[in-house]
């Protein structure tokens, strides 16, 4: 999955010689937290509803509503926004562009092709976006997890089993984080199963693995093993 999927294509963006008050009416009339900043249509910074927020007079100042309006009106993007922003290609993949969120604590990436023009901007809500929909949450169905042992055939198995009962495997997902040396959790997404046949799946599937949990987002039902 990569970022050029997922970004905002249609970028807002704001120039450094705007001032402040522009900026929050640009967040406020377009829904968004986040506004990269160019000079001469090059990126050169970026500013978050945050920053704003920060620079904003406090509640508890004396200056009547006018005088607000002015001294908003007075700063400029320029000096308010984050210079040199980190930024990502369209070619990166979606974990790339989270891994960066989280070690920057940032909200948002600029998206830069290798010419450095600003094709999009990628925000947290793209990546949860992303996330619901390779793991398939947005269509209900039954997510169930397990432990196997890191070799070829189980996952085969599993879905073979699925298949023969009526079953479709919408999507899977594996990792070996938080798992036994040799050993993967992996992760399926399934509908069409009759649920009056669910146990019986489930019992099947102990003998290739181990239970870790079974969430039926239909019918929100959880149910969560002991695992040894």
């Amino acid at each position: 999955m990569l970022v050029k999927n997922w970004m905002s294509k249609n970028v807002v963006a704001v120039d450094v010689n705007d001032s402040m008050q522009s900026a929050i009416y640009s967040l406020r009339d377009n829904k968004i937290t986040l506004l990269p900043a160019t000079s001469e249509g090059k990126l050169v910074g970026i500013v978050s509803d945050r920053d704003l927020k920060k620079a904003s007079p406090s509640d508890a100042t004396t200056l009547d509503m006018h005088e607000l309006l002015y001294l908003i009106s007075r700063i400029k993007i320029s000096d308010l926004m984050i210079k040199n922003p980190i930024t990502v290609l369209p070619d990166c993949t979606i974990e790339e562009a989270a891994q960066l969120l989280l070690e920057h604590k940032i909200s948002g990436l600029p998206v830069l092709d290798l010419k450095g023009k600003l094709v999009g901007i990628i925000t947290k809500s793209d990546i949860f976006r992303a996330l619901i929909a390779i793991t398939g949450l947005g269509k209900k169905g039954i997510q169930i997890g397990i432990r196997f042992k890191d070799t070829p055939g189980p996952i085969k198995e599993v879905r073979e089993l699925i298949h023969n009962r009526g079953g479709r495997t919408a999507g899977i997902l594996s990792s070996a984080e938080n798992a036994p040396e040799g050993y993967l959790h992996v992760y399926f997404r399934i509908y069409d199963i009759d649920r009056e046949i669910l146990p019986d799946l489930l019992k099947k599937l102990e003998n290739i693995g181990t239970l870790l949990y079974v969430v039926d987002h239909r019918q929100n039902k959880r149910t969560i093993y002991e695992i040894p």
